[in-house]
């Protein structure tokens, strides 16, 4: 084999396959203000989005209400009716809340079943969010898709119904109000959902169906979407974690299957202060729009009753194209692959060119590749933790400058590579080398076809490298131009989840994305491989990724627009008139300190009533604080009395000032049965036993002051053994506290109870203090006023 002089041009046009692969999977202009009616406007949808964030509106803001409103005119304004469905729903987790859904629904001409487009209007609560990408986003897309679907007259048989849910960001209970509640709902035969988990990079679509995604699957290809990006690897994970979107409440609670949508990337946005327009990509947004209008006017003229399948379909994206298969493909292609490597193995071997020795020592550079680059990024994110410290600040564990580290490691895993097959390979054994990476990927795609079938389309790059390895073995002949052709399948197709996967997980995950690097690596190797200076091309990435570090160090502090979370919340013990500062932080900055002190005083005794939380997590110092005078709640007993062994309970809980949120608390021991909150029992209840983890009872989210009450039966020998923490969102408007605003580089913490004024106490029965007996004063009969005895005698 003869030494190839173009590794520059190889790396080059390497670098530029992955920017079009990467610049395909979104659309890379927006569509104008003014764009024809008739079209989906990026612009025009900004427009909107603008005006949704605006302010915070989470559920029992004033802005809430506002954008409510909004909507129900928006809706007006395209020529629909609007109807509000509202009532309270108590969900399995104990979260509670009066959710307000705003709906409209257009008639088609022949309808199957009703399309329904999800998208929920609150902002997350906590954290001053304004809820632009999430999910002000999709509220836009969904407003901007059926104007311009209206105006366009577009044929439709179909019904649409537009849902507007509430209160999704709390538990999903506008979902489940509509799944449980509206007659609309038993209409409803395919959900498309818009949601975001981020503020920028391509929208995925993700199904959730309770059978098989194949009908679906045909579908959505039949409907043309200019640039879809899925695969069936995701589906597969998706199905086997717990997920938390509308779309969830809907499948498993009335059984309707759907599409979300939602992009991921600048995933240190999400729920936070920066959540604004400002932080919303453009393309992003318009990438929505790119699957709301064909999605609209496809499934709005089928049958959709037919889009129900037990059976399941691989599929991936890919440039100009989506590409689907049946899982019972498989473990066939697998078995194929195989074989039909191991043929030109033997091929190989009878025109002498393959050796056995040669393809043993394949995997010396391979294996050691693969644990060495893993261990070292594994160990090196832990070095960079203790390095920088304040990367723990950010709850979603991905930092600002996390996209330079995943360039980092990544050059630095290339760098490795290239250091092991320098020393362990030439490049006249190339092709000899290059069968230990193909029965590696073969291996990995035999277990995930039993394991994880959605992947099975990780054996499509495989074929490509094992028929250029069949080429060279009959001809003896390979050249720059075949094996860059033959590796866009493994660049188009693996190359994404190295950057996705700590996007998605969290750069905890980082090792992932080297040991995939290496595996990419390994089906690029006829082009790496033929390299004639290897050594200089460890320099260079080498060299790249300190480039990567030095930057991401220099991008490692926080300002404007990259804030630092931190947290603050005063507690008033109510049971013996005390109060505490606290903070979910581990690492103080100057704001919490003014309140928290310089001695990192560990928070004793506050996470004794676990508060809800997205990542569990709890209270690290706390200082004294002083006490003000925060109104308590009214707590009132309406019934207390025992019929047989049971004891029946009813409280009512009325706040005495402006509350967002209660949280209720039991002792485990406690069992209750046919509990209701505030008329509802928990969704989907099997037993009249509560069920329930720890001592949480409920978390309440209140609207409009409104006040609990709880009715349920206790066993009359069970100790009563109940408490509560009332919280209010305004720490820092509060006139009694007097809280400092923060500095512009520093945001309240997301995911997490923050910047809350609470009460924590005991539930019961208000004793009125009892008033000293007054009486009279107590007369000494022994005391002599002065003067009263005068001598008998005055003395001489």
């Amino acid at each position: 084999m003869r030494k190839n002089p173009t590794s520059i041009l190889a790396i080059v046009c390497v670098l530029a396959l992955l920017g079009i692969i990467y610049a395909t999977m979104m659309p890379q202009g927006i569509s104008k203000d003014d764009e024809a009616l008739a079209e989906f406007s990026t612009e025009r949808a900004l427009n909107q989005v603008e005006i949704i964030a605006q302010k915070p509106h989470y559920v029992g803001s004033t802005n809430h209400e506002l954008v409510a409103n909004y909507l129900k005119l928006e809706l007006n304004r395209i020529g629909l009716e609007t109807s509000v469905q509202e009532g309270f729903t108590l969900n399995d987790k104990g979260l509670l809340v009066k959710s307000k859904n705003i709906l409209a629904r257009i008639k088609g001409t022949n309808n199957t079943k009703a399309l329904l487009l999800l998208s929920h209007y609150d902002s997350a609560p906590h954290s001053f969010s304004k809820g632009a990408s999430d999910d002000a986003s999709g509220v836009a897309t969904i407003l901007e898709g059926v104007r311009a679907f209206l105006y366009s007259k577009h044929p439709q048989k179909n019904d649409i119904i537009i849902l507007f849910s509430d209160a999704e960001e709390l538990g999903l209970n506008g979902a489940a109000l509509f799944v449980n509640k509206h007659p609309w709902a038993k209409d409803v035969g395919l959900v498309l959902n818009f949601e975001a988990r981020g503020s920028s990079g391509p929208s995925y679509m993700l199904m959730e169906t309770n059978k098989g995604n194949q009908a679906l699957v045909q579908e959505f290809t039949k409907a043309k979407p200019s640039h879809p990006v899925s695969n069936s690897l995701m589906y597969s994970i998706y199905k086997m974690l717990p997920n938390d979107t509308d779309l969830t409440v809907f499948r498993e609670q009335g059984n309707i299957q759907g599409f979300n949508f939602a992009f991921i990337d600048g995933h240190f946005n999400y729920h936070t202060q920066q959540d604004d327009v400002q932080h919303l990509n453009k393309t992003t947004l318009a990438h929505q729009g790119t699957y709301i209008m064909p999605l609209l006017k496809y499934f709005t003229n089928i049958d959709l009753n037919q889009t129900e399948s037990t059976e399941d379909d691989v599929y991936f994206s890919a440039p100009f194209t989506f590409i689907s298969y049946p899982f019972t493909w498989v473990m066939p292609m697998t078995l194929i692959a195989f074989g039909l490597l191991v043929l030109f193995i033997f091929v190989g071997k009878v025109k002498r060119i393959i050796t056995f020795t040669e393809i043993f020592k394949g995997f010396v550079p391979l294996l050691g590749s693969i644990i060495i680059a893993g261990l070292v990024t594994f160990l090196g994110w832990k070095l960079i933790l203790e390095i920088y410290p304040q990367y723990s600040d950010l709850l979603n564990g991905f930092t600002y400058n996390g996209h330079a580290y995943i360039g980092a490691f990544v050059t630095l895993s290339i760098a490795i590579c290239f250091a092991f097959y320098h020393h362990f390979s030439e490049a006249k054994t190339t092709m000899n080398h290059f069968v230990a990476p193909l029965l590696l990927w073969i291996i990995i795609n035999a277990f995930l076809a039993n394991s994880l079938t959605g992947a099975g389309f990780l054996i499509i790059p495989v074929y490509f490298g094992i028929l250029l390895f069949g080429i060279f073995v009959f001809t003896q002949h390979y050249s720059l131009g075949m094996n860059l052709l033959f590796s866009i399948p493994a660049l188009a197709i693996v190359a994404p989840f190295i950057v996705m996967f700590p996007i998605g997980l969290g750069l905890k995950i980082l090792y992932g994305s080297a040991v995939l690097t290496v595996l990419l690596f390994g089906l690029l190797l006829p082009i790496f491989g033929a390299f004639a200076k290897k050594g200089a091309w460890i320099v260079v990435f080498f060299i790249t990724s300190i480039a990567f570090f030095i930057y991401a160090g220099y991008h490692s502090g926080y300002e404007y627009g990259k804030a630092k979370s931190n947290s603050l919340l005063y507690v008033y013990n109510a049971d013996n008139n005390s109060a505490a500062w606290t903070t979910y932080d581990t690492n103080l900055d100057e704001w919490t300190k003014s309140y928290l002190g310089e001695k990192n005083q560990k928070a004793v005794g506050l996470n004794t009533l676990p508060l809800t939380s997205k990542y569990n997590t709890t209270f690290t110092y706390s200082a004294i604080a002083p006490v003000v005078d925060v109104p308590k709640p009214t707590i009132q007993f309406l019934r207390d009395s025992v019929i047989g062994n049971n004891r029946y309970l009813k409280i009512k809980i009325t706040p005495n000032r402006k509350v967002n949120r209660y949280d209720i608390f039991a002792n485990p021991k406690m069992t209750f049965y046919n509990f209701k909150a505030n008329g509802v029992a928990t969704s989907g209840e099997k037993t009249n036993r509560l069920e329930r983890e720890g001592s949480k009872i409920l978390c309440y989210y209140v609207v409009g002051n409104e006040p609990l009450e709880m009715e349920f039966y206790i066993n009359k020998s069970s100790v009563f053994d109940m408490d509560l923490i009332e919280s209010s969102f305004d720490l820092m408007s509060n006139p009694l506290l007097n809280v400092k605003p923060r500095e512009n580089w520093m945001m309240p913490t997301p995911f997490v109870l923050n910047d809350a004024v609470m009460i924590q106490q005991k539930i019961k029965r208000y004793t009125p203090p009892v008033k000293p007996i007054e009486t009279a004063p107590v007369v000494d009969s022994l005391a002599i006023s002065k003067d009263s005895i005068k001598p008998a005698v005055t003395p001489e």
